[in-house]
Formats: structure tokens, C-alpha cells, sequence
């Protein structure tokens, strides 16, 4: 990948720890293996052997510091007593551009040399086994694999100089000697508002004809890996501008300075500039093998979008969501044969959902800036954000109810008997309320295009979560710019009145469920000061409704008012406790999986089903995701399913993400995915696994497992 990571997939191919695998290792992305700079090895000598790297073409590997995305070639080593390993000696990377994003790595064939230090105590005749537990991170412009590989090599020892082996023994050495190392040289870096000056000196920089340069950090955040970087240069030394990264601080950087002269490792203390660094001819960037911006990158982000469009519109199909756009589609029809309310309705319900979807998306990004590991849906994951939308859920059922009102407007009988906040702001509010209770429903087409979202460039993940938000609101947007379908629509009248009290228990059951959830997340105890927390805040809203009555007959109902008040904050002080509660308790148990024998999800159950020769069907699911349990229960639960399972031999492991859950998020974003539900078929030898459809049905699974 030239910068951004896409989805993370399971390695095709790779061998268990502890396994002495000669030779090269191969995944259809990548082949490595250990070669040896010398044939033999000498008691007491030290010797190079390098990971060989041939990745296959539009992938790459990561340097030590990966840039704005990606991971470092890590190696455990495995050696004979006494015999130690270095540190690899990295060699230059290349820099792979994505829109605003750089990254750090190697394409094509590459080494990574290793030094070897060999005791003297090692005995000519024997043959020394060096193995190492190596983990590739393999990207290309629309996915990530982690390549997890154990690679060793047997090296012989022998008395006297050992000649280079063929046929990387040249390579290897040419890279040992001119890999970056400390050279002498002295550097400051200097904070001057969002820049950093790099000021170096001495060593070979002092008369070097050097024309182009480039700065490396060892450590990512320091600088603004794809931001340009200008240098000038002096008799003693050069100049180096960078831009100041995230973590960009008043201490020591360190990194390679690379120049068209040579490269070298140096750590800049914080200071003054150092003289004799300026006043030369202007330094170029070096040269560089820089990835731009293709047309496959530019498609992936165009699928994403109209992904994200469709996904949209399918959301307001989804059963979470169907209550809050009910009572919005018969505020469309309270509007009907008033095209300029409709036309503001439908702009307020709009931005509504688009301005949630902004939050909702910065929430997320910042979180993924941060390191966490998020996904969406998130906000169900807190109890006290279910506790807070079972009360909203509770007070809109009552409002519709008519056991209080909001807005005097809604008294009057031409102005939208529906019960919501009046004009523009109650369809503000609307908006933003579906889309709040839209996370359960992980509609098809959402999944990918959300995944590509949260890895995305902000920019492009941003436009992602804004073109989801136009397909939800497009229906409603339409019809109330639309005057020929508005005037197909009923006039108001005594059914809009029987209509608003229906719509009522809708807001009953997304209470009730969202109860159910907190009860999943909090246990029963917590769920007894909620359900008490309900009891006050529904007293409250009765209070709240014969004040507004006594008004209407201009009365002064004060000691009513303050009785509503107070009994409403103690209700929400009820359920802020019920909530600490909640999140103070033991985490929830697995989901519902049917009568299927289930088992927690982890990817070592998952290995070692597979490496007994058993199929493992995962289920990643959630107590709050709704097409999560329609799943569950249509296609899950069915006998023919459970005798499909013996029949295969499977293994059902459900991972539960109703609490948050890190290992479950990775998982989801190694496939690709922000949300649940996710469906995974292992098929022992196959070490990626088989995506079935978010919409399930037995005969999907079936087939499934007979394939």
C-alpha cells in the first residue's frame, strides 16, 4: 500500500513457533528467507545474515519507523547458547505517498541485515541453527495481511575467513557497509512555531558537495512525515526545515540523514542553531520512489462512497431506526399541503443527520489518531449511553402519548398535532436521533464502506460518513422538495391524532429493547435503578403535562412545576448512578447463539480448531445489534444449521462486542469491517477465511460448510 491502510487479512501461509523451517518461506504476497553473507562462521567471529524480503508486485514492507501508517518487520530470534543477535541494520526505505499521508518501507526484493556474534566456545565441526519467529507487515493500496513466518538457517563453523556466500553474499556486505550509522556528526533541532529547524555539522558533512538530503525520524509523530522538507547549505554543515508532528516535543530526534553523498544515523539535541550552516546553494529533496496517487486508489474511494450512499439507503429499512423515521415520515404528511414547512422540515432532518454523522465520524477518527482501537457502534458499547437513549426513547413514547407537550405550537391544530419540538429544531433533533440509534444496524454495503472509512486519509474517511448520512436522509429530503409527492400525501386530520399515539409504542419497544441491552451490560441490579430512574422520569413528564394544562387555563401551577423538577433531576441522578453502576460490573456474557454449542471467540481458539482439521464458523455479534439477532434467530437457530455443524464437525465460537472489547475491534478491522455482525468460515489449510453475507439465512450457512 503507498500510505494508507485499507483492511488487514489473515496470513495465506505460515509456520507455527518453534518449527525449523530451511529455506524460502512463501504467502502469495511474499517470500523470505535467512541467507548468510559467509559460508561458515569462525568460533568467536561475528557474522551477517539477513531476512530476504521478494514481495510481490503493488505490496510492500515497512522500515523501522513505518511513517503515518503500517507496522515495522519485527524478528524473535531463537539462537545456541551464546550465540546473540543484533538489532536489524535497516537499510534506506523508499517513501510511499497517499494523498495527505508518507509512509516508510520497501517494495520489490529487499534484505535486512542481522549481525551474529559467535562465541568462541562454538566448536568447529558444528553446525549452528539460527532461527528467528519473523512478522511482515504486507500492504498494498487496499488491504494489509500480517505475514507471521518462522525462518531459520543452518550455519556451519569452521577455523580461518570464510568466503562470501553466493549468491547474496556481495549484496549483504555492500549494505552492511553502507548502512547508516553514527558519523560524528553534531545536530540541534530548534522549535520555531510549527517547524523544526535541523541545524548539522561536522564528520563528513564539512566540505561535501552535498545537493540533495532527506530527514528520517526513527520515531513516528515527531515530524510531518509527508510534509516538504527544504534545506540550505553552509561550509560546515546544512540546514534542514521540517514540519512539526503531532508529537513533535522539546526533546532529542533521532533519525537518518540521508544525502546524495551518503547516510547517517544522528540525534539532534534540542538548541540553539549551529554555525557555519547556512548561506549555500538551496538542498533538493533526494531522490525518491514515490508512489502517487493511482487510479485504483481514487476507484476504491469512489466505491467507498457510492457504497456508503446505498448502505445509507438501506438504513432506513433497518428495524432500529424504523421508529425515529416513522414518526418522521408522518411529520412529513402533518406537512404535506404546506410545501415551504415541508422544504424546512426536510433541510432541518437533513442537517440534522449530516451534523450527527460529522460528530460521530471525529469521534471516531480522533479515537483511531489516538491509537485506540474503535469501531461503529461504539456508543452502544457505554452503558451509560444506552441508559441516557432508553430515557429518550421513554420521553418521546410519552410525549406521543400526549402526556406532555413540547412546543405550544403543537397545540394548535394546523401547525402538526406530531409530537415533536416545533419548526426546523424538532427535525434537527429527529435527524439526530436516527442517526444515534442507526449504529445496531450495520446495514449491507455499510460494512465496507465504513471499514475503508476509519483507514482512510480524514478527509476521504469524513466524505465517507457524510455521503452514509445523505443516503439516510435522501427519501425524506426528496419527498419534501418534491410538491407532486407531498400532494399525493393524506391532510391532516383525526387519524394524524390516532397515528400519534401508535407511533407511541414503537418509541415503548426501542426503550424496552435498549433496556434489555443495559440489563446485557450492567446486570440486573443496575437495570433496577434504571427501571427506577424510568419511574421518576415518566412521573416527572405527568407533572410536566398538568403544568402545561393548568397554563392553558392561565393558572400558575408552581408548586406542580417544582414538584416536575424535582423529580426529573432526581431521576437523572438515579440514572447517572444506574449507569456507574453498570460500568462497574463484570463484563456481559457471550451473546444468544441458538441452539448451537458455542464458545468464546479468540484467534487462538480459532488455530487451534483449524490445526486439529475442524471448520470454525465465528460469529462476531452484539446484544444491541438488531441484525445481529434477526440473524441469530432466523438463520442460527435453525436445526438444519446445527445438523450442517456436526455433520462438518465445525467449531462455533461467538466473540461478544455488546462491551467494548480491543481484541474483537482488531479483528473486525483485519477484515475490513467498523461494525458487527461479521462471519468468519475456517476451512482447515485455508488460513483466510471465508466472509458469508450479513444477512444470513440457513441455506447461506449450509452451503457454506458443505463447500
Amino acid at each position: 500500500m503507498t500510505g494508507v491502510s485499507a483492511t488487514v487479512s489473515q496470513p495465506v501461509q505460515s509456520q507455527p513457533t518453534g518449527v525449523v523451517a530451511f529455506g524460502p518461506q512463501r504467502t502469495e504476497r511474499i517470500e523470505a528467507e535467512l541467507v548468510p553473507m559467509s559460508e561458515w562462521v569462525a568460533p568467536g567471529s561475528t557474522t551477517v545474515v539477513a531476512v530476504r524480503q521478494k514481495i510481490a508486485p503493488g505490496w510492500h514492507t515497512y522500515w523501522r519507523n513505518p511513517g503515518d501508517s503500517g507496522g515495522a518487520t519485527s524478528l524473535i530470534w531463537t539462537l545456541s547458547a551464546g550465540v546473540t543477535a543484533d538489532p536489524i541494520l535497516w537499510p534506506l526505505p523508499s517513501r510511499q505517498r497517499l494523498m495527505s499521508l508518507m509512509n516508510y518501507g520497501y517494495s520489490g526484493a529487499v534484505l535486512l541485515p542481522v549481525p551474529i556474534h559467535v562465541p568462541s566456545t562454538a566448536r568447529p565441526g558444528e553446525v549452528l541453527t539460527l532461527t528467528t519467529d519473523a512478522m511482515f507487515l504486507v500492504c498494498s493500496d487496499r488491504e494489509c495481511v500480517p505475514e507471521p513466518m518462522t525462518l531459520s538457517l543452518a550455519l556451519p563453523v569452521r577455523e580461518g575467513a570464510a568466503p562470501l556466500a553466493k549468491p547474496w553474499g556481495e549484496e549483504i556486505e555492500r549494505l552492511v557497509e553502507t548502512a547508516p550509522r553514527p558519523a560524528g556528526i553534531e545536530a540541534r533541532v530548534t522549535r520555531q512555531g510549527g517547524q523544526l529547524i535541523l541545524t548539522a555539522t561536522g564528520g563528513p558533512l564539512i566540505g561535501a558537495d552535498i545537493g540533495q538530503v532527506y530527514f528520517y525520524p526513527f520515531d513516528g509523530g515527531r515530524i510531518d512525515h509527508a510534509a516538504a522538507q527544504s534545506g540550505q547549505r553552509g561550509p560546515n554543515g546544512l540546514t534542514l526545515t521540517l514540519t512539526a508532528g503531532k508529537d513533535a516535543t522539546q526533546t532529542e530526534l533521532s533519525g537518518v540523514l540521508a544525502t546524495d553523498k551518503g547516510a547517517w544515523e544522528i540525534t539532534a539535541e534540542p538548541g540553539a542553531p549551529l554555525a557555519g550552516v547556512q548561506g549555500g546553494a538551496a538542498l533538493k529533496p533526494l531522490d525518491e520512489t514515490t508512489a502517487t496517487p493511482t487510479k485504483t486508489s481514487a476507484w476504491v474511494f469512489l466505491q467507498a462512497l457510492g457504497l456508503a450512499l446505498l448502505g445509507g439507503l438501506v438504513l432506513n429499512l433497518m428495524p432500529c431506526v424504523f421508529p425515529v423515521l416513522a414518526m418522521k415520515a408522518a411529520s412529513l404528511s402533518a406537512a404535506a399541503h404546506d410545501p415551504a414547512r415541508a422544504r424546512r422540515d426536510g433541510l432541518a432532518f437533513t442537517a440534522g443527520v449530516l451534523v450527527s454523522f460529522l460528530v460521530l465520524a471525529g469521534v471516531l477518527l480522533a479515537l483511531r489518531a489516538a491509537g485506540q482501537a474503535i469501531g461503529w457502534g461504539f456508543q452502544l458499547q457505554s452503558p451509560g449511553v444506552v441508559a441516557a437513549l432508553a430515557l429518550v426513547m421513554l420521553l418521546v413514547g410519552l410525549n406521543l402519548s400526549g402526556a406532555f407537550h413540547v412546543g405550544a405550537g403543537l397545540q394548535n391544530a394546523g401547525s402538526g398535532p406530531l409530537s415533536r419540538l416545533p419548526g426546523s429544531a424538532g427535525a434537527f433533533f429527529t435527524g439526530v436521533l436516527a442517526v444515534v440509534v442507526a449504529a445496531p444496524c450495520t446495514a449491507p454495503f455499510m460494512a465496507a464502506a465504513l471499514g475503508a472509512a476509519l483507514v482512510l486519509a480524514w478527509p476521504m474517511a469524513l466524505a465517507v460518513f457524510l455521503m452514509l448520512g445523505l443516503g439516510l436522509a435522501l427519501p425524506y429530503q426528496v419527498i419534501s422538495l418534491s410538491p407532486g409527492l407531498l400532494s399525493r400525501l393524506p391532510r391532516p386530520g383525526v387519524w394524524m391524532e390516532r397515528l400519534k399515539g401508535l407511533l407511541a409504542f414503537p418509541m415503548y419497544g426501542a426503550a424496552l429493547w435498549l433496556l434489555w441491552v443495559f440489563t446485557r451490560q450492567g446486570g440486573v441490579d443496575a437495570l433496577g435503578l434504571l427501571l427506577t430512574a424510568a419511574l421518576l422520569l415518566a412521573l416527572a413528564a405527568w407533572l410536566t403535562g398538568l403544568a402545561q394544562a393548568a397554563r392553558q387555563r392561565d393558572e400558575r401551577p408552581i408548586l406542580t412545576t417544582i414538584c416536575a423538577v424535582v423529580v426529573g433531576v432526581l431521576a437523572l441522578g438515579l440514572a447517572g448512578v444506574a449507569a456507574g453502576a453498570a460500568r462497574n460490573a463484570n463484563a456481559a456474557p457471550q451473546g444468544d447463539s441458538g441452539p448451537l454449542a458455542a464458545q468464546p471467540w479468540s484467534a487462538a481458539a480459532v488455530n487451534a480448531a483449524t490445526a486439529s482439521g475442524r471448520p470454525v464458523l465465528v460469529n462476531l455479534t452484539a446484544d444491541w445489534c438488531v441484525t445481529c439477532k434477526i440473524n441469530e434467530r432466523a438463520a442460527l437457530s435453525s436445526p438444519r444449521v446445527a445438523k450442517a455443524m456436526r455433520e462438518a464437525n465445525a467449531a462455533y465460537l461467538v466473540g461478544d462486542w455488546t462491551r467494548r472489547d480491543d481484541a474483537i475491534t482488531r479483528e473486525l478491522q483485519v477484515h475490513g469491517r467498523s461494525g458487527v455482525p461479521l462471519y468468519l468460515l475456517y476451512r482447515p489449510g485455508r488460513a483466510e477465511p471465508e466472509i458469508l453475507p450479513q444477512l444470513l439465512t440457513e441455506g447461506v450457512v449450509v452451503d457454506a460448510l458443505k463447500d
